[in-house]
Order: structure tokens, then sequence, then C-alpha cells
């Protein structure tokens, strides 16, 4: 091949794992939830082969937490894997505020490769609202289950980002 036809990345096609720089004192100064409606939700951020994805980032917005304060934290928390691509946060619990959405988290995952950041929603196992929400009944039966968040204990649930392949969780284009 010659020079003239080897494709080169511009700045535009060229991506992490950079996107932590500058963010690091976001996740390790993230104040504590100290409600008694606080869970956590801990995972993996995995590729299509299943390896971990060791820089990937996650926000978590909560739409609708409480308690519901000017100011609060409850409701967003940014967390960074390790490098075995597991994460852990805690948050407040969501609450059905609207007879149309179960209650949620709206997660914004960030990782190298990617151009732009993927958004997904998590929803929990045991929420039975979540048989009337307009967004997770949009999703193809055999795929919703990449939505939902499994207790396994007391206040604790888990829920995987599979980025892509047969698995892959489900992303929304906003």
């Amino acid at each position: 091949m010659s020079a003239a036809n080897r494709l080169i990345p511009s700045s535009s096609q060229t991506v992490g794992p950079y996107f932590r720089i500058g963010l690091e004192h976001m996740i390790a100064h993230a104040p504590a939830v100290e409600l008694a409606s606080a869970i956590t939700i801990h995972g993996r951020v995995l590729d299509r082969d299943g390896a971990p994805v060791p820089d990937a980032m996650l926000e978590f917005w909560c739409p609708e937490c409480e308690p519901k304060q000017k100011d609060s934290p409850q409701g967003f928390r940014r967390v960074a894997t390790d490098p075995d691509g597991a994460f852990a946060v805690t948050m407040a619990r969501p609450v059905r505020r609207e007879e149309r959405q179960a209650p949620h988290w709206l997660v914004l995952i960030f990782a190298r490769g990617l151009l732009r950041h993927l958004i997904s929603r998590v929803y929990l196992e045991d929420e039975t609202a979540n048989a009337a929400d307009l967004v997770l009944s949009s999703v193809p039966v055999e795929r919703r289950n990449a939505l939902i968040a499994r207790s396994d204990g007391s206040d604790s649930y888990r829920w995987n980002v599979i980025l892509q392949g047969s698995d892959e969780t489900v992303f929304f284009a906003w």
C-alpha cells in the first residue's frame, strides 16, 4: 500500500483511554449516600468476547430519587471500572413518579473506542411497575433482561454492561 493510499486516523477518530484524565477527582470524592433507601448496583463492563474493560466510566442518573433536595448529589454518581472491569455504585433507590415509567436509572457509558457515550437504563427485577414502563415495553421481550438488575442480597443488585455481541446491553439513541 502506498503512503498516499494509507488511512491515517484524524483526531476525531482517535479515542481513549484518555477520557478519565481530569475526572478522577469526581469519582474518588463523591459524597457517600447515607439513606435508608440506598442500594448498591455492581457488575462488570465487558467487551464482545467477554473480556473486561478496565478503563470504562459509568454515570448513573436517577431522574426520580429520594430525597428530592435542591443541590442534592443523591441522584447522580460516577464510577470507574477496576482492572477486572468491575464497578460498584451506591445510589438512592429510584421512585415511581409517573404512571408510565417504572423506577429506573439512566446510565451513560464511556469507554475506549467509543466516539460517543452509550446510553442505557437499569431497572430492578423486583419492581412491579416494570410491566407498565413504556420504554421497557418497547424493547423486544428477548432483550429486556439486559436492562434488569438482579437482586443478589439485601439492597444489592448485579447488572453487567456488555458492549457488543449477542448478549449486548440495550443502548438507546437520544
